[in-house]
Order: C-alpha cells, then structure tokens, then sequence
C-alpha cells in the first residue's frame, strides 16, 4: 500500500521535471522549454518521448472519463467523512512519517512555469541603488520604510524586501530549489505544512537558513489560526497541489484571508489537479467523498477541479486573473508501452493596486 500511495503522490506532483538533480544557476533554468511545446503529431511516434504537451481528448474518451466518475461518486457514510476530517493532521503525518523525502524531487519546472520565483532583475537593481544616508539599505512596504536589518525583528523577514510563501511546503521541494536559485538579497521565503512532521523535515535539511527562510506548521483551512507575517506584506504566495487536499467547504475562506496577505500587485500561484485527471479515474468505489473529492488509501484526501471554480475562488477574493489554463498532458512510459493521460490546472492571480 505504501508503494502505490507513494507512486500516486509522486507521478501527480512531479510533473515531468526536466533533469535531475539541484538546480545551479538561474541561466541554466531559463533555457528549459515552457510547458506546451512538445504536441504529438503523429500517433506513430508516441513512446518516443517521455511525455507530449496539450494532447486534446476526443468527444468519446471525455464521454467515457464522464462515465468512469460516475460510476464511482456514490460518497461513503457521514460518520466515515467526519474521521477523515478530523484525523486529517494524523493522516498527512503519518505518510510524511513513512516517505519523508525518499520518492519527492526537485520541482525545477517552477523557475520556467513561474518567474515571479526567479531572481528579479529590475528588484535587485533597486535594491542596490537604495541606500541611506550611512549606506544601510532602506526597506520597503507599500511605499513606507521597514526597519533596517539592525533594528528590531517585529516579524521573521520584516527587513526583507521581496517575500514569499509557500503554503503546503511538503518536505521542501519548492521552497530549496528557490533559496538556491534566487540570489535577492532582500529574498525571505515563508513555508508552511499541515504537518509538523513534514515541518521538522524542512528544518532538518541542510539547505534550511533561518536568516532567509521560516518554516512553521499552520493549518489553511482553520479561520483563527494565525500567520506569522502581517496583512499586506507577500510579494508571492505558491500554492502546488495542496489547495486539492481541503474540503471544497474550505476553500474559499482560505484563499481570501491568503489574498489579504498579498501586497497590491503581489500574485498567487497555484498548480493542482484538473477534473478528469488519471488520478481522479484511477479511484474505486468507496473513496468519493462528495463530487469529485476523494480519500485515498493513506486518509489522505484529493479534489479536482475545473478551470471555473478556480476563478470563481479568486475572483471572490478580490483577485484578477493573469493565467487560468488546463496542461493536458499525454505522459509515456517506454519500457512497459504505456500511456497515462494526466490534467492539470495552472494559475496566476494578481491582487490590484489600491485605490488612491
């Protein structure tokens, strides 16, 4: 069992990084092709690559995805939702406990799919011509000085000038690749896990740096609980294949109060799976949850969405659109002469700069 949930989890969130290995230089990143520039042509030539971009379905395999879905929603008893819910810290504890970061890789795609997690040109230029009068650079948020990095710490990265947070870090294969690819001196980098153990493992790996990066556990889905940066103050917010793993009913609370930490122009990012995805059409009966959410074997749980939920989520957070699109996918395994169709949905949401 631990085999199979570890292969889902690993095929659904790495999806099709280019190279193994850390990333070295940001150079090397920006020659790595877009997504949707590989399309399959001729149906001959499928196993000869590892995977091909944008393959469209035809009416009757959509038809037959429609049809495999239903036949597998009738949704498990109450009661059995209810534990899923409440043990839900124990159960992503518990597969972190058993994986910890064994089958996970470096998600590299990041750099190319997002640039906003790159280095920012035009930002580390600005950041060297602001200098006091002593020579100390002045920090800045919404127009208003920051204290400088010798003054006291009112929050962790306060003298920071560009943020990040990642929520649902996992055991990190977001937040290394950025802190080695990112060169920003005023770089500060928020991550934070449903899990503590998945927290411990981010605090453990020799890459972490508590001068440029805080880890801590937080809950998205709880209204209380609290983050550890103001209102207004992120630059960035990632969200990758985590918003899923929420109750639908949860949702939405959750990206409005992530869209209140986001400076005016600040952006979230999110990368998550698409309705109809292999994933989605792999569930048996008795794992749906409610439409188009399931549990898997580990207690974990997965939704998947359509390109107009997700807008609809943003967009009642007062966010405006920049990307909303489907990678649809065509992956390859050569050696046994398979193919596995997998949908993703990619966004960028931009919080617009307030009235004056």
């Amino acid at each position: 069992m631990a085999a199979a949930v570890a292969a889902e989890h690993s095929s659904a969130e790495n999806v099709s990084e280019a190279s193994d290995g850390p990333v070295e230089n940001f150079s090397d990143v920006q020659k790595r092709p877009q997504f949707g520039t590989r399309f399959l042509t001729d149906p001959r030539q499928v196993f000869q690559h590892n995977a091909w971009d944008n393959v469209e379905w035809s009416a009757e395999q959509e038809a037959a995805a429609q049809k495999k879905v239903q036949e597998n929603s009738q949704p498990i008893p109450a009661e059995k939702q209810e534990e899923f819910d409440s043990r839900a810290n124990e159960y992503w504890n518990d597969f972190y406990t058993i994986h910890e970061n064994r089958f996970f890789k470096d998600r590299h795609w990041l750099f190319t799919e997002f640039p906003e997690l790159a280095p920012q040109q035009k930002h580390l230029q600005n950041t060297e011509e602001k200098k006091t009068t002593n020579n100390e650079p002045m920090h800045l948020l919404n127009g208003e000085h920051l204290s400088s990095p010798h003054s006291k710490c009112t929050f962790p990265g306060d003298s920071s000038s560009y943020r990040i947070l990642e929520v649902g870090c996992g055991v990190g294969n977001t937040v290394f690749p950025i802190l080695k690819t990112n060169n920003d001196p005023g770089l500060f980098v928020y991550c934070c896990d449903f899990s503590n153990t998945a927290i411990d493992l981010v605090k453990s790996n020799p890459e972490y740096d508590p001068a440029h990066c805080h880890a801590f556990v937080h809950d998205m889905s709880e209204e209380s609980a609290e983050y550890p940066m103001p209102d207004q103050s992120l630059d960035v917010i990632v969200l990758i294949f985590v918003l899923s793993a929420l109750h639908p009913q949860k949702m939405q609370n959750a990206i409005n109060r992530l869209a209140g930490l986001l400076k005016p122009e600040g952006v979230l990012l999110l990368r998550d799976y698409g309705r109809y995805d292999m994933a989605q059409l792999r569930f048996k009966k008795g794992r749906c949850l409610s439409e188009h959410f399931y549990v898997r074997g580990d207690g974990t749980r997965v939704y998947f969405f359509t390109q107009d939920e997700l807008h609809d989520l943003f967009s009642s957070a007062g966010l405006e659109k920049v990307q909303n699109m489907v990678d649809r996918r065509l992956q390859v395994n050569r050696g046994k002469q398979l193919t596995m169709y997998r949908v993703w949905v990619q966004c960028k949401y931009r919080k617009a700069l307030a009235p004056s």
